[in-house]
C-alpha cells in the first residue's frame, strides 16, 4: 500500500481589506510556486482583517501594477476567519499591525506561531518590517510595494520549501 499524498502545504497573506497588499503578494508567491513546479503542493490564497470589501476584486492600481509586470490578478476579497488556522500551515502578515491582530485571533499559541511578517524572510527591505499600505496613494506606491513583495515571496519559497519534504523531488521530476 502506497502511503497517501501529503495534503497541500496552505499559505494564506492577509493585509487590510484584502485588496492591495494580501492578493498582490499572493499573486506574486503563487507565480514563484508555478515557476518552481511546486503549484501542487502549496496552496495560495488571501485575506483581509477586515470585511469591507468582501467579494470585490483587487484594488484596481494593484490589478494594473501585477498585469504589468505579467502576473495573474483573479481575486474575490474576503475577511480571515479563526477557524482557518486549522487549515493553514502558514499565515502571512503584511505589517506588524496584522501581525498583532491575527496572532490575538489565533485560538492556540500554536496557531498564533504560524503568523509571520513577510517581509521577515528578507534582510535589507529599507522600511523596517511592514509592507506600506499603498491605498490612500498613488500607483507609485503599488509599485513600491510590489518591489518589496518580490524579493520577499522568493525568500519565502525557499523558506517553505524545507517543510515540502519528499514530495518536493517528485514535484520536479514532472
Amino acid at each position: 500500500m502506497s502511503p497517501s499524498p501529503r495534503p497541500p502545504y496552505r499559505v494564506c497573506f492577509v493585509c487590510t481589506g484584502n485588496i492591495c497588499r494580501s492578493p498582490m503578494a499572493a499573486a506574486v508567491f503563487r507565480a514563484r510556486v508555478e515557476e518552481a513546479g511546486l503549484d501542487a503542493l502549496i496552496e495560495v490564497d488571501s485575506a483581509g482583517t477586515g470585511g469591507w470589501f468582501e467579494g470585490e476584486e483587487a484594488d484596481g492600481r494593484t490589478i494594473e501594477v501585477l498585469l504589468g509586470s505579467g502576473y495573474a490578478s483573479g481575486h474575490a476579497a474576503r475577511q480571515f476567519r479563526e477557524q482557518w488556522f486549522t487549515e493553514r500551515d502558514l499565515v502571512i502578515a503584511l505589517d506588524r499591525g496584522h501581525l498583532r491582530e491575527l496572532r490575538a485571533l489565533a485560538p492556540t499559541p500554536e496557531d498564533a506561531a504560524k503568523v509571520r511578517l513577510l517581509l521577515s524572510y528578507v534582510d535589507d527591505t529599507g522600511d523596517g518590517s511592514d509592507v506600506p499600505d499603498p491605498y490612500y496613494g498613488d500607483r507609485e506606491g503599488f509599485e513600491h510595494c510590489l518591489a518589496l513583495i518580490e524579493p520577499a515571496a522568493e525568500a519565502l519559497l525557499d523558506a517553505v520549501r524545507p517543510s515540502l519534504g519528499d514530495h518536493q523531488e517528485a514535484a520536479h521530476d514532472r
